[in-house]
This record gives structure tokens, sequence and C-alpha cells, in this order.
């Protein structure tokens, strides 16, 4: 196959890939669009496709469509605030009319959606460039590649490529798969999307398994173990739970990072702090860089909005604000357990009865003390509150640091610590100083794995609920362990003097004794379901949580799961009333996907069909 002539073009949009800037963003290309050939024809070449592949793991390339708002890896838009973890922000302005407000009601969404084509187009673009690979490494026979190295490569492009379309399956369900064998010529941009996908994604991430090694030369690269994760992950997301657990019963005992490190709870703290990144709870990760000579295109551009809109270093943007629901949803009983059973009276979960203790509506510079609610300590490495330390920024400021018009609390997984300022962060799209930031996104992290696996415990065909039990314990356990929990200051005034041994607030983490198996199947979901959301806040994917329990897709909730949840949020949350979520509306038999993009089905010229009711 001749390189120079080959086009990428993925699902009728051409993608040029100017991409000459720094090792992680390094396809140098002659003419625009067109890769070429002889250069690449080496294990040299090869790397370089590869080392693109993996570029767009962080949803971001040079001169994409849209932004990279849309596209980010960490799914803020479409599993935060599309579901009930978080706010747009703001109930009018920036990004209303983008189409964020609109992913946040569900009601209202359209395809034509300008956050759709960006998170699309990212995602094929970064499966073109894995099948890049997989199309080069026979093309190499001057002997700079073994045979073992190439099988490696196709491994790694193998796994980039089931990522990806698990990115898209998430979203739409219905997407094309493309493979190697695909081409695009000019007047034959069709592909169609007949159904789930499921299955090709599988027979990726199961090659790759078969293939690559337990190890790797860098921290950033597939080994076998994340292959068998995102494996385990894919017949979890179908349904198909005793093929899962056999995967996630190795991982658990075997398994190791990239770097040989076994797989291990870490400082829950570390999973977000550019300086602890790649430890051995990181099953895979986005590689995000900064001060590299890239202008700041190797950060997280994706959450570059997702910032305090006061208080600390930065103005802007607060556009991914924790819920009420989230920060009360760490509420927890006499026992230190969540408080998740749904009260008949309201149809709400228990800790959505009353909200947590906040200082909204209290003006700024009225004193305000910290509600003395028990609470599981996770909550103050998820959500920033009035009063509580915020990393080593000082105490936070609650709803002064907001837009003011919605919620007391603000993101904090994505901040950066002020101590490590200069050497974690960089000015993005050249105007947000100090926004783009080197911390990592962990798509898979070890902690998914457990809670995995005791959904296969509480769902598989023999299940063991007193095994799912323990899993769900050896996850709270980190929680429960004082080391884990946020500590006042020294001297409130200069954070910078460090932290006391003395807990930020009442946190209180209790494990389950036995509650599983005396109460049955239906209580040790609805337990995992909001451990999952408690251990995962704000990390883009409670909406596919939810999602995969539905019965649209043969969820074991049956259908009308997924909008049950999502519309007693609603109903909930709008007795305070929130002026965003006022019309929100979740409809059954529509809304747990998203619909496809207008244009993309325009330009496939009806192979390409639009999502159910959209």
């Amino acid at each position: 196959m001749k390189k120079s002539n080959f086009k990428l073009i993925a699902i009728g949009a051409i993608l040029f890939f100017t991409t000459a800037y720094s090792c992680k963003k390094v396809l140098d290309k002659s003419p625009a669009g067109v890769l070429a050939g002889p250069s690449l024809n080496t294990k040299a070449g090869v790397d370089g496709l590869l080392i693109g592949a993996y570029s767009l793991l962080d949803g971001f390339y040079q001169g994409q469509p849209g932004s990279a708002f849309a596209s980010g890896i960490s799914n803020w838009s479409w599993g935060g605030v599309g579901s009930d973890d978080a706010y747009k922000g703001s109930s009018t302005g920036d990004q209303r009319d983008e189409g964020l407000t609109a992913i946040e009601q569900h009601v209202s969404i359209n395809p034509t959606d300008g956050y759709l084509g960006s998170k699309w187009q990212v995602c094929y673009a970064g499966i073109v460039r894995a099948n890049n690979v997989i199309q080069e490494v026979p093309l190499v026979t001057d002997g700079s590649m073994t045979a073992a190295a190439g099988q490696i490569a196709v491994g790694e492009a193998r796994f980039l490529r089931g990522v990806y379309h698990f990115e898209l399956a998430k979203i739409w369900q219905n997407v094309p798969y493309v493979d190697e064998k695909i081409t695009y010529l000019s007047g034959n941009l069709s592909a169609p999307n007949p159904g789930p996908i499921w299955d090709k994604i599988e027979a990726d991430f199961a090659a790759a398994m078969a293939v690559l090694p337990n190890t790797q030369p860098q921290a950033g690269r597939a080994n076998k173990y994340a292959a068998e994760a995102f494996l385990a992950k894919a017949y979890v997301y179908n349904h198909e739970y005793d093929k899962a657990l056999p995967l996630l019963t190795d991982c658990i005992n075997n398994g190791t990072t990239a770097g040989g490190a076994k797989y291990t709870l870490e400082p829950y703290a570390n999973n977000f702090n550019a300086l602890t990144k790649n430890g051995p709870e990181s099953v895979f990760a986005a590689q995000m860089t900064v001060n590299d000579g890239s202008n700041g295109n190797n950060d997280d551009a994706g959450d570059v909005l997702n910032f305090p809109g006061g208080g600390t270093y930065s103005s802007c943007c607060g556009f991914y604000t924790p819920s009420y629901h989230l920060a009360n949803a760490f509420k927890v009983d006499a026992n230190g357990l969540p408080m998740f059973q749904i009260d008949p009276a309201t149809g709400f979960p228990t800790y959505d009865d009353v909200n947590l203790g906040n200082d909204h509506g209290v003006g700024p510079t009225a004193a305000y003390t910290p509600t003395a609610e028990a609470i599981d300590s996770r909550l103050d490495w998820t959500v920033g509150r009035r009063g509580i330390p915020y990393l080593d920024w000082g105490l936070g400021g609650g709803e002064p640091w907001t837009r003011g018009d919605l919620v007391p609390y603000v993101p904090i997984k994505n901040v950066f610590y002020h101590a490590a300022q200069a050497s974690t962060t960089d000015t993005q799209s050249g105007w947000a100083g100090s926004q783009g930031v080197a911390n990592n996104y962990n798509i898979i992290r070890f902690a998914d794995v457990l809670l995995w696996r005791a959904e296969c415990y509480i769902l598989g065909t023999a299940p063991n609920l007193a095994l799912a039990e323990a899993d769900v314990n050896t996850v709270r356990t980190r929680a429960a362990l004082p080391s884990n929990w946020v500590k006042t200051y020294v001297d409130n005034a200069d954070p910078s003097k460090g932290v006391t041994n003395t807990p930020a607030a009442n946190y209180k983490v209790g494990l389950y004794t036995g509650q599983f198996s005396a109460n049955g199947q239906a209580y040790a979901l609805g337990a995992l379901i909001t451990e999952r959301q408690l251990e995962f806040g704000m990390e883009g994917h409670r909406f596919f949580d939810l999602q995969r329990m539905d019965g649209r897709f043969g969820g074991k909730l049956g259908a009308g799961y997924m909008a049950g949840v999502l519309n007693a949020y609603y109903k909930a949350d709008n007795r305070i009333p929130n002026p965003t979520l006022g019309p929100a509306k979740f409809t059954v038999g529509r809304d747990e996907v998203y619909p496809i993009p207008q244009s993309q089905i325009d330009i496939e010229g009806g192979k390409l069909k639009q999502n159910t009711n959209y």
C-alpha cells in the first residue's frame, strides 16, 4: 500500500494531522493530509505513528474542529454535567449556546450541538492513527523492526483502537466500527452503524492482551494488564459478567503497572496530583505534560474551563460545578455508611431529603463555620467547600468562589497545588494562564477494578454477595484511614506551613458488616452504585454508570432506571431552585445515549442512522 496516497478520512471528515510539536504530538508530514511513505517504513516511522495514536488520548489535537472542552478524555460534559454529578456552572453566558446547557437539561439537546461533533471527530482521528500503525508494520522490511517488536506495536495500536471505540460506544452506543481494512476514497465515504460494537471492541482488547508485555519502557504505554482491565470493562458494559470476573481477579492478584509496580490503592489524593501520577493505582492514564515546548498543547486542554471562578489563582471559568446532590451523597448514617436507600415519601435517596449544610446565601464577609455533620472523607477531595482546606491554596471560599447563582461548591480533582504551580501548569490556548495542567487523567484506576469485580459478584450467574461486600470494603477501608483525610492547616493565613493531624471535618467511614447478604441483591447493587458515585465523583463516569444499569441496553435494573434516577435528581434540586435545571427532563428511550452529530449523518449520505427519538 502506497502511504503517500493514503487519505486520512474518518467517517466523512478529512483529518489533516499537522502535529509536528513535541514528542507527544509527533506526526510530521509533507503535503497536508498525506503521510509520506518510505520515511515511515522503518521502526522509527512506526514508533512515530504509534506516539501519534497515543497523543489523542487527551482528547485534543492541534487544529481540531470545535474545542477540547467537548472532546476531553475526562468526559466532564457527557458523564458529569449530563448526569447528577455536576452543573454547567451558570444559567447564562458562555457555553450556553454551544450546547452545554442542553447536555445538562437533556430535554432540548439537538443533533446539531457543537459539542457532539468535537468528541466524534477526535475519537475517529485516534482510530485512524491506530489503524495507520497496523497498516504500516508489515511494510517495514529494512530489518529495523523485529517480528516481536512489530507484534507489540500492533497490539498497542489495537488497544488504542479499542479505547477510542469504547469512548464512542459509551456516548452513542450505535457507532461505526472502523478497522485497518476500511479505507475511505473519494465518492465512497459512507460507513454504517448497525448497532452496538462491543464484540469488536472486546476483540481488539483480547488481541492486545495476548501480545503486550507485562511491562513497558514508558509509563504511558499500555501493557498486558491494561488491556486485560479494558477487556473486563467492555464485558461489564456489555453485561457479560462471568467473562469479566476471572480477568478482574487476575488483575487484582497479579496486575502491575507498565513500570512493574503491583496494582494497589494508594493515598486517594495521589490520583489527582501531577507530582504523584503514574502510581500503583493507575491502570491506564492519559498522559498530560506541560513546559515541554508545545505551547500548552500536551496538557489537559479538555478541563481548561473547570476551575473555581475566583478566590485562588484564576477567575475562570467555573463550568464544572459539583451539584448539591453529589455533595449530599457523602452524608453518612450513624455507622458511617452511605444513605442511599430511597425515601418512599419523596422518591429521593435519603441523603437528598435535607441538604448537607453549606454556605449558600451566606455573604462573603459573614462568619461561617462548616457543618459538623458526619461525612465520607472523600467529599473534601472531590468538592471544594467553604472553610475547608482547598489543597494548599487556603480555606475554600464556597459560594464566593463560584459563578454565584447556583451552588456553594467548586471542583478540586483537576486543580493543581499552589506550591507546584510553576512545574505543573501552562498557559492553554493562549489565554488561560495556569489552567493547562499536568494532572494525568486515570481512564482506569485500581479502584475501578475492585468495584467492577464487586459488580460481577452481584450480577453474575452465580452471585456471591459476601465477596462483593469484601471488594467494596477494600475501597472503603482506604477512605476510613485518617491518613487519607483532609487535615487542618497549621496556619490558615499561610498554608505553606503545612497541615496538622486534625481532621478538617467530621469524617466517618464505616465498613459493611454482612448487609449485602442479609439484605439481598437489590441492596448490594444500590450500595455498589453509590460506592462508585463516592469514589469517582467528578471524574466523568456517573452518566455511564447509570446507563449500563438501565434496561434499554440490557442493564439489570430495567428500562426507565436511568430516567428515574435523573428525573428524581431534577425534582429534588428544583427545591433550591436551580435556574439551569428548571426545564430539565430525561426521556426514557432517548436520553440514555446522545444524538449522533447531524453533520456526520449528512456527510455519510444516509448510511449513518440517528439514534432513536432524536
